[in-house]
């Protein structure tokens, strides 16, 4: 192990709890700090105060410390954030947090190196993290009971985070040495043929990140371009424009493809999944889509079939956002389907959508010697046209 346990709370409501999981970790074998970002402006017990982490705030303390609790809890978030950022003995991070704290230190967990080992005991790990994770890597723990002092309960859970965190910070796994430039790809369900048959075909000589296209995975994809990270983008599955478009669950932004517009990394993309909406179960999709087509994937996971207006839409969009990117790109239209629902005998089948999205996208999209749309005579799936977009990938990048 090198470095030291961070240990995260408002120690004016938290301070029991925050000391247990010291003496745990300490009792491992795991050294341990606690940092206070109680927001009061008091002094409690720690071994950094909550005045050193407002310190780093860009406009002082008081930018922390001004009794608007809204405002504090933002500003003490910016600050916690400047100041882990710049320690160099960290070797992981453990924080508790109700609604406030969690919120609180949630954006300085998200800004630390993946891989680098993040907990969160929290009151609201049970319901909808997805604010609080973003594209990071950090493990939430439903605290079952609220943390006002310990308890049969309590303990057992602060227990279980200590020891987990003390066996990532004290058994780190093994250091890969990376010899092949990696490229990002991304995948659902529907799509996994294909790029299960890319991956086969790149393994020996690229090192190949697969994302799960749930918006979160576009995401992180995109903050790994910006950090340099991927080098290169077989984008076979651009499905989070359907929720984005039509108000799924798995939207991505309006920033998706601005990372490879940014750095100019070439891009090789798809419609994968633009045939299908996701949204939570049955009883959930909203009342204007009922008339629509649906499949129920599993008990939480509920599909809709995208409308030919829908697609004409996601198809403008994608066209808006590669014009913009400098590298090479190259964008893939299957002419047999979307996806494995979306060929003659699935329930998605609808060459009419399919169309509307490539005439959108050949209206909007200005081809150049750079930027070229392809069309191919088979279904997404086919062996076929995951052969011919790791061609292409493989050709562009030699040349860059």
């Amino acid at each position: 192990m090198t470095g030291r346990v961070c240990i995260l709370g408002t120690a004016d409501t938290k301070a029991e709890e925050l000391h247990y999981l010291k003496a745990v970790l300490l009792a491992r074998g795991a050294d341990a700090f606690i940092v206070d970002v109680s927001t009061g402006g008091d002094l409690h017990a720690a071994d950094v105060t909550a005045a050193e982490v407002a310190s780093c705030h860009p406009d002082g303390p008081e930018a922390v410390f001004c009794g608007d609790r809204g405002q504090a809890i933002a500003g003490m978030s910016l600050a916690l954030t400047r100041f882990l950022a710049g320690r160099t003995d960290l070797a992981g991070a453990l924080a508790i947090g109700g609604s406030g704290g969690t919120a609180l230190v949630a954006p300085a967990l998200q800004a630390l190196p993946i891989g680098t080992p993040k907990l969160v005991v929290s009151t609201v790990a049970s319901g909808n993290i997805a604010p609080y994770v973003g594209e990071s890597d950090i493990g939430m723990v439903y605290s079952v009971v609220d943390m006002q002092g310990l308890n049969r309960i309590s303990r057992q859970v602060l227990g279980n985070a200590a020891d987990a965190m003390a066996g990532m910070v004290l058994h780190n796994p093994p250091r890969h040495e990376d010899t092949h430039p990696a490229v990002g790809i991304t995948m659902f369900g529907v799509t996994t043929p294909c790029v299960t048959r890319i991956t086969e075909t790149l393994r020996d000589r690229f090192e190949c990140l697969v994302f799960h296209a749930t918006g979160a995975g576009g995401r992180s994809m995109e903050r790994l371009i910006d950090q340099g990270l991927i080098r290169g983008v077989l984008d076979v599955t651009t499905t989070e424009f359907c929720d984005h478009i039509a108000g799924g669950i798995f939207p991505c932004g309006e920033e998706r493809l601005d990372a490879v517009s940014r750095t100019g990394v070439p891009y090789v993309g798809s419609c994968g999944g633009l045939d299908m909406v996701n949204f939570g179960a049955r009883t959930t999709v909203p009342e204007r889509y009922q008339d629509r087509v649906f499949v129920e994937h599993n008990p939480f996971i509920t599909l809709m079939r995208t409308s030919a207006e829908e697609c004409a839409a996601m198809g403008r969009m994608i066209g808006q956002k590669l014009n913009r990117c400098p590298g090479e790109v190259r964008f893939f239209f299957p002419e047999g389907g979307f996806s494995l629902l979306d060929q003659p005998d699935g329930p998605f089948f609808n060459p009419d959508a399919d169309a509307a999205f490539l005439e959108a996208l050949s209206d909007t999209l200005e081809e150049t010697p750079r930027r070229k749309l392809i069309r191919l005579p088979c279904a997404l799936n086919d062996p076929a046209f995951a052969d011919a977009m790791t061609r292409e990938f493989e050709t562009l990048f030699k040349e860059t």
